[in-house]
């Protein structure tokens, strides 16, 4: 017994040095891609074990050909405002992974879009989109451009633009982007629009997140939302608690924010909080979804103008001290890195018992630690949030096949596929050693498809 335990530690040890190999390698070909260095560590870490377990993927070098995109497009975007004037932004999409199907990850406008972030993204999404069970690979593109403030008319322009230079690497069966923040279905209308101009054809199934009068899927617009709030449902479960009655704090008011709102408000939680850029609100008698939904859906404005209806609830400049706020649920839906260590204590102190990530990437690696450390029970990101993809790719199948599914059906897919996501990441966190983390869990579970996938096909 003695032997095999020194044998297991020493096989633990080999791996954790190969992995850390891998991880510095990437870092030196990568210099300055902070956000691509977190996801990379985030989940060669946790794949120790399967490396420990299993010398095939080292021997087909599995991790030294995962980390590297199999293509990266940089182009730019000149378009001209309304004034005239010619401006110029860069666009990206990186085709991270195909090994399981076509590329398939949103498109992001947000001044803060770089090389680094669309990577990270990329990445992210190879495993994310294997844990739906679906056959899509992992891409993500996204600009610079910054839609805020903008005409329709602006707005168009740009996209038209962006959607030429992309439409040579994109089409049904190769890369299929969708939507992401600062792109809704105004966006993904205009690009449709050009890529219809250019190409030729109706290929619906170039993009996701269409609109219903022409290709779009009912449930898609809910689906990241819902899926997350379906997520945490199961992690609930498992403690033998119910959404029902809990409080919860929701980051952002975008899309998924929204309908995270709505369906745990379906379930019976009471939402307390949801910010945007600039602040956050706090109202003790539940946020008024419908007040939200017309701010930002509708007369397209900052969330501090809920106070003016709700003259009971507070509205606090700066978005990081939402976490000071007790609650049992914390679903974060912002944007990355919005939880550092010290939100992450600042929930500790004030009684999270769950967090479950609905952006991507939205907890440091440190403030991930402080979750695990004092028994958060943590919905990782590439699991929590996968719903929006499962139905990007329901979506594409009804293309194919020229149906259009009905709410109920689209939802009850998605359901299952979020409860398979969750099943199978506390299975492989059993599998490995790791029970009841399912960050280790869901990164175990999504890499093992797809480097098996890849051995099959050989070195390409």
């Amino acid at each position: 017994m003695a032997i095999m335990q020194q044998q297991s530690n020493s096989n633990l040890d080999t791996a954790r040095q190969y992995v850390n190999e891998v991880y510095e390698t990437v870092k030196k070909r990568n210099p300055g891609e902070t956000e691509f260095h977190q996801a990379v560590k985030e989940i060669l870490d946790s794949l120790v074990p399967v490396f420990a377990k299993h010398s095939k993927y080292q021997d087909h070098a599995i991790l030294e050909r995962i980390v590297e995109p199999e293509r990266l497009i940089t182009f730019r975007i000149p378009w001209v405002d309304d004034n005239g004037k010619v401006q110029v932004n860069r666009g990206f999409r990186v085709q991270f992974n195909s090994a399981i199907g076509p590329y398939k990850g949103g498109i992001r406008f947000h001044p803060s879009v770089n090389a680094s972030i669309i990577k990270f993204l990329g990445f992210e999404q190879i495993f994310k989109n294997s844990l739906t069970g679906l056959p899509i690979g992992g891409g993500k593109g996204g600009s610079d451009f910054d839609p805020k403030g903008k005409s329709d008319n602006e707005i168009m322009r740009f996209t038209q633009s962006f959607m030429t230079e992309l439409s040579r690497y994109v089409g049904p069966d190769t890369d299929v982007p969708a939507g992401d923040i600062g792109v809704g279905a105004r966006e993904i209308g205009y690009m449709f629009g050009q890529y219809k101009r250019l190409v030729g054809g109706n290929e619906a199934g170039v993009l996701t997140g269409k609109g219903l009068l022409y290709g779009g899927s009912l449930g898609r617009t809910e689906a990241t939302g819902y899926g997350l709030v379906y997520f945490t449902r199961e992690m609930l479960k498992t403690k033998g608690e119910r959404l029902e009655g809990k409080t919860v704090i929701v980051s952002g008011s975008g899309n998924v924010s929204i309908y995270a709102i709505e369906k745990a408000q379906q379930f019976g939680a009471k939402v307390v909080a949801c910010s945007d850029s600039n602040g956050y609100i706090y109202d003790e008698n539940g946020i008024d979804l419908a007040t939200v939904k017309r701010i930002k859906e509708v007369e397209r404005k900052r969330i501090k103008e809920y106070v003016n209806d709700h003259p009971t609830a507070i509205y606090v400049e700066g978005c990081e001290n939402i976490w000071s706020i007790p609650c049992d649920i914390a679903l974060p839906c912002a944007t990355q890195n919005e939880i550092n260590e010290e939100s992450a204590k600042l929930l500790v102190a004030n009684g999270v018992k769950y967090v479950a990530e609905g952006a991507n990437m939205p907890s440091t690696l440190e403030a991930i630690e402080v979750y695990l450390n004092n028994g958060v029970y943590f919905g990782p990101a590439k699991a929590a949030n996968a719903g929006g993809v499962a139905v990007s790719a329901l979506e594409m199948a009804q293309n194919s096949a020229r149906l259009a599914w009905s709410f109920e059906k689209v939802d009850k897919k998605l359901k299952d596929i979020m409860k398979n996501i969750y099943k199978n990441s506390v299975n492989a966190a059993e599998e490995y050693g790791y029970s009841g983390n399912l960050l280790v869990g869901s990164n175990i579970a999504g890499f093992l498809k797809v480097a098996d996938t890849m051995i099959v096909h050989g070195v390409v």
